[in-house]
């Protein structure tokens, strides 16, 4: 077979990985290779003799694989047809050589000879409708790279003529090549331009330090530019490094983009095994020269940020066993670390990852494991009836304490730990189910745990980001970190020991009816216990008072801004024989709270030092995405009408908002090029939160194509 799937070699100094580069929407796999001097500069050419010799070849060792016409193979991409030669058409033939000769035959990379594999690149040359002429095609790389790339056509206007010059164009200015390795340092204190991580920074505040944009001026926001995206759910958020923005679409799509212009750089598209369906991701990072990519079937891929070739593409867990990711990647200290997701008999992951190598360099279990510290919390269940503890987003890092901070959240299986077991020593807390992990980086030691509510029978996780803040507690100055369940009940941890210090409600729910002073630990309502044949009203909603949209958090005001939902469910027994969304024997619906006026959406900003709540802010639409705060003194979000929102981070007044094709599904972000501040958004329903509370506002009409796209605005 000739040039086909999940192949991983290395020749030539090169490092390839998959036939992913053919995917040719895939810019993204253009190798690096040591440029002759006077590359591109002598035309291209193969004689008709060596292009039927090639055919001969592709015959017997590509035709299996990639097609009889190249074009209709079942398991391989074409090989000719307008993507193919969209995806080849501006590069020398020495990348395709290499490419060709490090990776084929599938069987048995590099075994024909240099003379064969230049006849198969002249054949599918001829095949694209280059001409042949009277000198061969060189077998030598350095020689094929000082060719001029094939003039193909483009489109359907026969493209350009053959001799035409083109008269002068503007060409824009590329940023990849000043595209800086990114340090630890610039992790630890990025540019304020910068918006290096899914938060921006490891403490996971969500806050700019750009201020060009303001209350004085946030009314003239206008679009920049705008980007199309692969149609379906998009719960991203990109980051941006050096003028350049880098961003996940649905079906493992990444780009570069010039972040001032919108200009496509480069692009990577992965090849999903059969059977595999794609699935959002919220995160990706950025650490050295490398982007690091989370994939649908359960990989990371580092690819080179300027050129999106792939560096490494290793396996973080084993897909068939039913292992997923949709949250993020976070890199420190060298470590490319992300948690698992599924419905797994043993429970998920977090994986570290060398982010030089991509070998594995350490795995902890969410699920407490038998014979292992809370390995007696599972109600005495085997190891391969526990699952749950699914890392639903990206975790945060402590410089300070050298610990990373994830959050694994609930079970579906609840049925077997509802009723705790008569054996000593052995309790229903279902460790490390809703509980903040602090891990030692460098080795995937537990340093500390806190368990924010044991034994959740309601899928109200304690799933999100863990924010890193320093307030004043009892006179003194203390590290926390700081985070809050779906419930809206902050806790406060002390950050090097994980002892807890005290608790923040807000008010939404029903069912914690005291909280430990000391312990932290929470006292629930039995009478809310679901699985006794009763429907039983729960506030909030299983998608959350707050549900996984960040939290963002002004560590000059000591505020955070909260977005949420003001709505209730009903836990309602399922007959015998049917699935319930809780094993328990439960299905949820929403409904609104008991004193609802119709308002749903809402936005709540907390002095965490003081527990106050200094503004709400509420509309009719639910909120759909995370917040963003800025030192221009606003804050930004968005909801399920498509609208996206500026407000006044110290009254709650809105002062701009305006309406976008589809439902925004992240949380906006901000960044700086040139000196010039810009807002950028991405739009794309179909995610759990967008898809809850369409039942309680009928009026509100979405397009039902799922459309998905990146939305950029400036002060003009």
């Amino acid at each position: 077979m000739f040039l086909s799937p999940r192949v991983v070699c290395r020749n030539r100094g090169v490092a390839v990985v998959d036939t992913r580069w053919i995917a040719w929407t895939a810019a993204a796999l253009v190798l690096t290779v040591v440029a002759a001097p006077a590359r591109g500069q002598t035309p291209l050419g193969f004689t008709e003799e060596q292009a039927e010799a090639g055919s001969a070849v592709y015959a017997e060792r590509c035709a299996s694989c990639h097609g009889d016409t190249l074009d209709d193979g079942e398991v391989a991409p074409p090989l000719k047809g307008a993507a193919f030669r969209e995806r080849w058409r501006a590069e020398t033939p020495d990348t395709l050589f290499n490419l060709t000769a490090d990776t084929m035959p599938q069987d048995q990379p590099g075994v024909l000879d240099d003379a064969s594999y230049a006849a198969v690149l002249a054949f599918m040359y001829r095949e694209n409708g280059s001409a042949a002429g009277a000198d061969a095609l060189p077998a030598d790389p350095d020689i094929l790279a000082g060719l001029t790339p094939p003039r193909w056509p483009r489109g359907q206007g026969g493209g350009l003529a053959p001799g035409a010059a083109l008269p002068p164009y503007p060409v824009s200015a590329n940023p990849l090549p000043g595209l800086r390795p990114v340090t630890d340092q610039m992790l630890e204190q990025p540019d304020p331009g910068d918006w290096l991580l899914w938060r921006r920074t490891y403490d996971a505040s969500g806050f700019s330090p750009l201020e060009a944009i303001n209350r004085t001026n946030v009314d003239d926001l206008r679009v920049a530019w705008s980007w199309s995206l692969p149609a379906g759910p998009n719960e991203s958020t990109p980051i941006v490094h050096d003028g350049v923005l880098f961003i996940h679409g649905y079906g493992d799509e990444v780009q570069a983009l010039d972040a001032a212009t919108g200009d496509l750089l480069w692009q990577y598209s992965r090849r999903l095994p059969r059977g595999t369906a794609p699935s959002v991701k919220r995160g990706m990072s950025l650490y050295g020269g490398r982007l690091y990519v989370p994939t649908s079937d359960a990989h990371i891929v580092a690819l080179e940020a300027r050129t999106g070739r792939v560096v490494w593409d290793k396996p973080a867990a084993d897909r068939e066993d039913g292992y997923r990711m949709t949250g993020g990647t976070l890199v420190a200290r060298g470590k490319v670390m992300v948690g698992t997701t599924g419905r797994v008999g043993g429970g998920n992951y977090i994986v570290a990852l060398d982010a030089e190598t991509g070998d594995v360099a350490w795995r902890f279990a969410t699920i407490a494991q038998p014979d292992t510290p809370g390995g007696n919390s599972w109600n005495g269940l085997p190891v391969e009836a526990r699952n749950g503890g699914s890392v639903w987003i990206p975790g945060s890092y402590d410089p300070v304490n050298n610990l990373a901070f994830f959050a694994p959240g609930n079970t579906y299986d609840t049925g077997p730990l509802r009723d705790p077991v008569s054996t000593p020593g052995v309790t229903n807390d279902a460790l490390y189910l809703d509980t903040t992990l602090a891990l030692n980086p460098d080795t995937g030691e537990l340093v500390w745990h806190f368990q924010h509510q044991a034994n959740g029978q309601w899928d109200l996780d304690w799933a999100f980001e863990r924010q890193i803040v320093d307030l004043t507690v009892g006179g003194e100055s203390r590290r926390l970190v700081v985070t809050t369940g779906k419930q809206a009940i902050f806790d406060f941890l002390d950050a090097d020991t994980g002892a807890y210090v005290s608790s923040i409600d807000l008010g939404l729910q029903n069912l914690v009816t005291a909280i430990d002073p000391v312990t932290g630990a929470k006292t629930t309502d039995p009478a809310l216990l679901p699985g006794d044949g009763e429907t039983k009203m729960v506030c909030p909603h299983v998608s959350g008072g707050r549900g996984w949209m960040p939290t963002s958090y002004d560590a000059r005001t000591k505020v955070v801004y909260v977005p949420m939902v003001e709505a209730c469910m009903d836990l309602v027994p399922v007959p015998d024989g049917e699935r319930g969304s809780l094993s328990s024997g439960v299905r949820w619906t929403v409904r609104p709270r008991p004193e609802s006026d119709g308002n749903y959406g809402r936005l709540e900003a907390v002095n965490l030092e003081t527990g106050d709540t200094t503004w709400i802010a509420r509309q009719r639409a639910p909120q759909t995405t995370g917040t963003l705060v800025t030192a221009g003194g606003l804050v930004f979000a968005g909801a399920l009408d498509r609208r996206i929102a500026a407000y006044d981070a110290d009254t709650g007044e809105q002062l701009w908002q305006t309406r976008l094709n589809e439902v925004p599904s992240a949380a906006p972000i901000t960044y700086a090029v040139a000196g010039r501040q810009y807002l950028a958004v991405i739009v794309g329903s179909g995610g759990y939160q967008s898809g809850s509370y369409g039942v309680m506002v009928p009026e509100i009409k979405n397009p039902p194509g799922r459309g998905a796209s990146l939305w950029v605005f400036e002060v003009k």
